[in-house]
């Protein structure tokens, strides 16, 4: 992918966390990258509905608590993180950026954070390690299970420290782009390492997958399993049952199922079911700092971004990647300083209202 694939960046302001972001990046992406990126399945309700469905909760501070000091650092399997935002697993990001992933995964370090490298990703793991901190690996099972093995051999050997198994897909829907856009890699090695579905037989999703599936990973790659994609408790027991580290709230940004659920209404069922047990992580929607808040207060141990990670890529690549998650936890600060939160460990559901 050339350079010309993306429009030339001039100075650009700060970047912060909030509903904006994407019309500021829809000024220097491709019309088409920014459509796909930003694209919901079939009337788009799913998507539309997810941001309104944090900012529709409301909160009940607490008063005269200590918050000189306010620590959002957390343990999420093993490592060590500067707050609780993560970036998640989000496809094609030379679409956005020439540097693709390899950008965003050094943007994530620099803020202290972990990334979720997508298997739709558009540049080499070992390439992503050696900017990243500490990275999990987003996989599918694929109906070529040999390539699924390979695939998470590989950046099992990069150096990931968990898998993210998405389950939510057993088949790509049409959107309302009309499918992916181009120019895709034309590598075709990178796109035997990184899974570019539109390419190569066998990179579909395999739709009979089942719950084996979960230890059938952490048996190739001696690695901690998350399972995303989870919108029920019944499913997030099934799942933990079946092995899982960790079980990711999540309607794939209302990219799947229409209708689906906004995440923000099932956290609870889904924490109170398993979050005992396992970390309980969320994603959909999650604009800003106090939506952060909201959803620590819900249940979930942390949050992953997505679209805000790609809109912040193409604005200003590594830097604006470590701005906008600086940004998320410098809001998140402010709204537990407010709220009478202290620490994460402060944060429990008695801070909503209703």
């Amino acid at each position: 992918m050339t350079s010309s694939t993306v429009r030339p960046r001039t100075a650009v302001a700060a970047i912060t966390a909030g509903p904006g972001l994407a019309e500021r990046a829809r000024a220097v992406l491709p019309t088409a990258a920014h459509a796909f990126y930003a694209a919901g399945a079939d009337e788009q309700i799913s998507a539309g509905e997810a941001a309104g469905a944090w900012r529709s909760r409301r909160l009940a501070p607490r008063v005269l608590r200590d918050v000189s000091a306010v620590d959002t650092g957390t343990e999420l399997l093993g490592s060590r993180l500067d707050s609780p935002v993560l970036a998640g697993p989000t496809a094609f990001h030379r679409m956005a950026h020439d540097e693709g992933e390899t950008a965003t995964a050094a943007g994530v370090a620099a803020a202290g954070s972990l990334m979720v490298l997508s298997s739709r990703a558009t540049r080499y793991p070992e390439d992503v390690a050696a900017a990243a901190g500490p990275w999990w690996y987003q996989v599918y099972w694929l109906r070529d299970r040999d390539l699924t093995r390979r695939q998470v051999e590989r950046a099992t050997a990069a150096g990931a420290r968990a898998l993210v198994l998405t389950v939510d897909a057993p088949y790509v829907p049409p959107r309302a782009t009309g499918g992916l856009p181009l120019p895709l890699p034309q590598d075709d090695e990178l796109c035997r390492s990184v899974g570019v579905a539109t390419r190569l037989p066998g990179w579909e999703q395999d739709p009979s997958v089942g719950l084996g599936a979960i230890a059938e990973l952490g048996r190739i790659s001696g690695l901690p399993v998350l399972v995303k994609g989870v919108l029920r408790a019944d499913d997030a027991q099934a799942c933990v049952t079946a092995g899982a580290a960790g079980v990711i709230v999540s309607n794939h940004g209302g990219r799947q199922l229409d209708r689906a659920v906004a995440t923000a209404d099932v956290l609870p069922p889904v924490a109170a079911a398993v979050g005992d047990r396992v970390p309980v992580l969320v994603d959909g929607g999650i604009e800003t700092g106090t939506d952060v808040l909201i959803a620590l207060a819900l249940g979930a141990r942390a949050v992953l971004v997505g679209r805000p990670v790609l809109w912040a890529l193409a604005l200003d690549g590594a830097d604006g990647v470590a701005s906008l998650l600086n940004s998320y936890r410098s809001q998140l600060e402010t709204a537990m300083a407010l709220a009478g939160a202290a620490r994460l460990d402060d944060i429990h559901a008695d801070l909503l209202h209703g």
